[in-house]
């Protein structure tokens, strides 16, 4: 017999029963003894028998297969997110396939038709930047398919969210810079389309207002594409210009963050003496570079794992959803680096 090419055909030989009795002692069905089943399940374990996926998804029309769409696999966050996916996925029996969109609307869509010939049981997404009209996903939340979207919220009534307190991230962050003594603080922003780059506006505004009313200076820039390159001549530009300059920055992720540090150190500006730096995510190279960079940490495994949830009860129909499970929001916690300590 082949590795892993075991029926309950085999067992049934094995045992000398028939195959109702080992079908249901597989399931625990009452009326089975403990005996049997403890035979039966021993059995299957040393023919290293596997249930038929394809034949099991046919008989219960689900594939046991999740689905995620995400913007870029390589983007730290989103490889920690899919690290508590998968952890609770495969914790209970489901398979994922993952598609990244590269940030592009198109693509999303084209991805989405993948999934759907993969004929996912569910969806867990996070939407490109691009993507400002969602009717491929309502078509699908009205032809009652689950979809949780995770990170960037979407403008769509009832949808089902997982994300993280990014008002509160940003607030305690640029709070963090005015107890250090920083003044002139500038935010380096993001698309301006996404829910989470008006969240962090908000709260590094609100930080300025709370701390003290009198403080006039602020300064937004948006960085779109949201890479180093871009966030470097941003930065460069805004120091090279005439006029008042600021004496630190906030940024709406790490990336911004790095090509700020890059474009500081170009012009012999210290760090922090002379302008302090806190980015956003927690990027694995945030404790690395010089001076290591001030961040708020977003917890994305527990996004993950908490869509993962959320995403199962909708497939396994465990109950309609309480409101509080419809909008789930995580906190943030804020690391305290170089870049930002005078």
């Amino acid at each position: 017999m082949k590795l892993g090419q075991a029926t309950i055909k085999d067992i049934a030989k094995e045992l000398n029963v028939s195959l109702s009795t080992v079908s249901r002692a597989l399931k625990n069905y009452p009326g089975i003894s403990e005996d049997t089943k403890r035979k039966v399940k021993e059995t299957a374990e040393r023919l290293n028998y596997r249930p038929n996926a394809v034949a099991l998804s046919l008989r219960q029309s689900r594939s046991f297969t999740i689905g995620v769409i995400i913007p870029e696999v390589v983007h730290f966050f989103f490889s920690t997110v899919i690290s508590g996916i998968e952890e609770i996925a495969y914790a209970n029996g489901y398979n994922v396939i993952l598609c990244q969109t590269n940030e592009k609307y198109e693509r999303e869509k084209s991805v989405l038709d993948t999934m759907l010939a993969n004929q996912v049981d569910g969806l867990l997404v996070s939407f490109s930047k691009e993507t400002k009209d969602f009717e491929h996903f309502t078509k699908l939340i009205a032809l009652e398919l689950p979809i949780v979207f995770f990170d960037r919220i979407p403008e769509i009534d009832d949808a089902v969210n997982v994300t993280v307190n990014d008002f509160q991230g940003a607030y305690n962050a640029v709070t963090h810079l005015l107890q250090e003594g920083y003044r002139k603080i500038a935010h380096i922003s993001g698309p301006e389309n996404l829910t989470i780059t008006k969240q962090r506006k908000a709260g590094y505004l609100s930080a300025l207002k709370d701390f003290d009313p009198s403080i006039a200076y602020s300064l937004i820039v948006e960085c779109p594409s949201g890479n180093e390159e871009e966030s470097f001549q941003l930065v460069k530009e805004i120091f090279q210009q005439p006029g008042e300059k600021p004496d630190a920055l906030f940024a709406h992720h790490d990336m911004a963050a790095a090509g700020a540090m890059m474009a500081l150190k170009s012009l012999g500006i210290r760090i922090p003496d002379e302008v302090g730096l806190v980015g956003y995510s927690n990027w694995q190279f945030s404790s690395m570079i010089d001076p290591p960079l001030s961040t708020v940490s977003q917890p994305g495994a527990c996004i993950g794992e908490t869509a993962t949830k959320i995403l199962l009860g909708m497939m396994n129909k465990t109950g309609n959803l309480e409101k509080e499970q419809r909008s789930v929001v995580l906190d943030t916690d804020l690391i305290i680096r170089k870049s930002s300590k005078r």
